[in-house]
């Protein structure tokens, strides 16, 4: 008995999501499948993907660039939110999930169909991502996930797919399982799965070896409106053009590479390579210059809550009421961060040499300590009295 009539899929031209189509219809009962790729800047031709699904019998084959939403609706307000999975990892393909899934329920509703299905197995993160978005944009669609549910092994993908005309991989062209947009590169599996051994060089395309990088720094300065990176060097590019500038000049010295063992949601850790230049850069000079324009309170209280939104973020609640509610703090914190940051770039490493506002917080003639110094140092004594009250009281009641 069919679990759907027809169904919108979201497709990268891969083996799995391939063997998804006849599936869909041989087993399932589905009479029409529409196949759905997002261009989200990974930088490849997607005539070729568009084309297969057709071969390996969509009804439909849609591609869709989503890259300026993709930089401006999902990457601005990460780097706003300083969103590091566990204080290193700039979400770079969970950040992808929400808005693919947001495509899939708009083709569904365009085209009419009942439901909507994706090509994850059962133990990554993705298959909560995509599950979970559709449901909060339209919980009366319904989720197929055959491969996390068909069992078989790779090679049995393969012939199955074979059967019905897809064509079988000559040969694997990587040993890895790489997610590729333009905010990043995700690499895992072959040698990486032993956390022990050094990541080989070929895993690395968008940043150069540090042995080959230049032998002189290069600086730049990114300027911030409200927490969004309007420019590079004094010129305005826009959003794609911006982080692809970034990607490329910071790439070019090494830096933006991790390599991590993470923790997944559904339990299990895994070992992951990054690549995600622009993306690190950003989110540290943007820290810095609030650094320079929000409060202490502000700046302190902000970090939890970043560290809260990453994890909804990487556990697939992007629409959630939580994380609604913490977009709204982390805009209303973003009024005043406006200014520019000097970055040196330099043997893989990003510092943060420079900063200036016009909100800035810090008031040179406070904090000298040369004869412009206007602080009242008298007034310390009793500050330093009242606020150590606490601690003498609790010393004076324990030696008693």
């Amino acid at each position: 008995m069919g679990r759907a009539n027809k169904v919108v899929l979201a497709y990268s031209g891969g083996v799995d999501t391939s063997v998804c189509i006849p599936y869909l219809k041989q087993e399932w009962g589905v009479k029409e499948v529409i196949t759905l790729a997002a261009d989200l800047g990974q930088g490849s031709d997607m005539e070729p993907v568009r084309e297969k699904a057709l071969k390996s019998g969509a009804l439909e084959s849609l591609v869709i660039n989503a890259t300026e939403s993709f930089v401006k609706d999902y990457a601005f307000p990460a780097i706003q939110a300083n969103a590091l999975y566990e204080s290193r990892y700039p979400l770079s393909t969970a950040l992808a999930r929400p808005l693919i899934a947001k495509l899939l329920v708009e083709a569904a509703e365009k085209y009419g169909a009942d439901a909507v299905a994706h090509g994850c197995t059962g133990k990554g993160n993705d298959q909560v991502r995509f599950d979970v978005s559709i449901a909060a944009l339209n919980p009366n669609l319904k989720v197929l996930t055959p491969a996390r549910e068909w069992g078989m092994s790779r090679e049995e993908t393969i012939a199955y797919g074979e059967q019905f005309g897809i064509p079988s991989p000559v040969k694997k062209s990587s040993p890895y399982s790489i997610d590729e947009n333009l905010l990043g590169r995700a690499v895992e599996a072959g040698i990486l799965e032993d956390p022990w051994i050094e990541a080989p060089e070929d895993v690395y395309t968008m940043t150069t070896a540090i042995a080959n990088t230049p032998n002189e720094p290069e600086y730049v300065e990114i300027g911030f409106e409200k927490g969004i990176p309007v420019s590079i060097n004094g010129e305005t590019p826009d959003a794609i053009a911006l982080i692809t500038q970034l990607n490329e000049m910071a790439g070019k010295h090494g830096v933006g590479r991790l390599d991590m063992i993470e923790n997944r949601l559904v339990g299990i850790k895994s070992r992951e390579i990054y690549e995600t230049p622009a993306m690190l850069l950003l989110i540290d000079a943007h820290r810095d210059l609030e650094s320079l324009t929000l409060t202490a309170d502000v700046a302190q209280y902000k970090r939890g809550i970043e560290q809260t939104y990453t994890q909804l973020v990487y556990n697939g609640l992007w629409y959630s009421p939580l994380k609604d509610a913490l977009d709204a703090f982390v805009l209303s914190t973003q009024e005043r961060v406006t200014g520019t940051v000097r970055v040196k770039l330099f043997k893989g490493t990003h510092s943060v040499v420079g900063r200036k506002s016009s909100h800035s917080l810090y008031t040179p003639d406070l904090a000298t300590y040369g004869k412009e110094d206007v602080f009242d140092h008298q007034a310390a004594k009793g500050f330093v009295y009242v606020w150590g009250l606490p601690t003498r009281v609790w010393a004076e009641t324990g030696r008693k």
